[in-house]
């Protein structure tokens, strides 16, 4: 490693040393010594205390993305395949490994990288400069993982297709990391079967992120009607027919998800009971509460409302629309799902936003479950960004 020293401004550093990964551009009072962009550079205090080693990137205001707090270590192949075996090891105890996230970037200390698993296949995102110089050894390693659990993959994609990499000075790029194969093909999650696509598909291919919050659906719908939002392709919906719902109707503004969730019906042989179509959330649910329309269960899976600090007060605005209309539509004693995918909607203002929902149409709410992201998604404390998914079932009752 060039002996390259990144000096803090006295103070600064504080959320990497309660436990982040980054420094930030501003918190930096020097750089001595010779770098490229994307290289591993040397972090000292404002007193020279050394604090680690990480990888710089001038383009970024994260200027340095952390790897290691011992400023000894080696960063080579042993050192990173230690990495992906720990976080391998973390799934196997933690959540069904047929399909999951291996890697989840800071969470995982590989700041920048994600590998999810689907069946025999990898699909890999390299969001930073310096994970996008390591990818093919990076992917090489997690190969040699696995392959010691007897578990050999067929291929690998590339979805480095991501905004963050604007910020990096990257392009955004998706395509084969070595031999080409099939993209499109099957898993299974909770006993429900999927087609994903990995190349086409949102994000990796699949919202993996969700896997035990469709789980808990399943004990609360059987014999009962359900209206499911932004659908995608279908899970929250299929999980309900799966575990007996009576009639479930998903509900998505594409096209192409609905034709797929439809698909994935047919797959399941639930065709019969769980429909989708195409609509505009927004729209929709304001016309069914005009129609009298009612449900057992609604359940409200959104994008994200915001993507920033600045968008905040629109996002409470927007999440406080969507769970007015959305409650209006439960019958009394029945459910709703809630969540929020976005980590700058803390959940103090999530929750006001639906208690502000719920008092503008008269319904009382009784928490049955607050949840977050599945396992395979850990959220590393110090590293805020980690923790994004807020999802609550609420068992729903008219003012009385």
């Amino acid at each position: 490693m060039e002996n390259t020293i990144v000096t803090l401004k006295k103070g600064e550093g504080r959320s990497f040393k309660q436990g982040g990964l980054w420094i930030y551009d501003n918190e930096i009072e020097t750089i001595k010594g010779r770098f490229k962009n994307g290289h591993l550079v040397e972090v000292h205090d404002y007193n020279d205390y050394p604090l680690g080693i990480g990888y710089i990137n001038q383009n970024s205001k994260i200027r340095v993305r952390m790897l290691s707090r011992n400023v000894q270590q080696e960063i080579n192949d042993a050192f990173f395949k230690m990495r992906l075996s720990h976080a391998w090891q973390y799934r196997k105890d933690t959540v069904d490994t047929s399909s999951c996230r291996i890697v989840f970037g800071e969470a995982d200390f590989l700041p920048g990288l994600v590998i999810d698993k689907f069946e025999d296949v990898l699909v890999i995102q390299a969001l930073t400069l310096g994970m996008d110089l390591l990818k093919e050894r990076l992917v090489n390693l997690m190969k040699e993982v696995l392959q010691e659990d007897g578990i050999t993959i067929r291929g690998v994609y590339e979805r480095s297709d991501a905004k963050e990499r604007d910020k990096e000075g990257l392009s955004r790029i998706k395509g084969f990391i070595g031999e080409p194969f099939a993209t499109k093909f099957d898993i299974v999650e909770n006993g429900v079967h999927y087609h994903i696509d990995v190349e086409n598909g949102q994000k990796t291919g699949f919202f993996l992120d969700q896997k035990y919050n469709r789980l808990a659906m399943q004990r609360i719908v059987k014999d009962k009607t359900v209206l499911d939002c932004f659908t995608y392709i279908g899970t929250f919906a299929l999980n309900c027919g799966y575990a007996g719902a009576k009639d479930v109707l998903g509900v998505d503004a594409s096209d192409l998800a609905v034709e797929l969730a439809n698909d994935n019906a047919k797959l399941n042989h639930l065709e019969d009971k769980v429909h989708f179509e195409q609509h505009d959330v927004f729209d929709f649910l304001p016309e069914l509460v005009e129609e009298g329309k009612k449900f057992d269960v609604v359940i409200l899976d959104p994008p994200a409302f915001t993507k920033s600090r600045s968008s905040i007060k629109n996002a409470i605005k927007g999440y406080r629309e969507i769970n007015r209309e959305g409650l209006k539509l439960v019958k009394d004693g029945g459910y709703l799902a809630s969540c929020t995918c976005s980590h700058f909607m803390d959940n103090e203002n999530f929750v006001k936003a639906i208690e502000q929902a719920a008092r503008s149409v008269h319904k009382r709410l009784r928490q049955i479950e607050f949840r977050q992201q599945s396992p395979d998604h850990p959220i590393l404390w110090g590293a805020s960004d980690s923790s994004y998914l807020k999802f609550y079932i609420f068992q729903v009752t008219d003012e009385k």
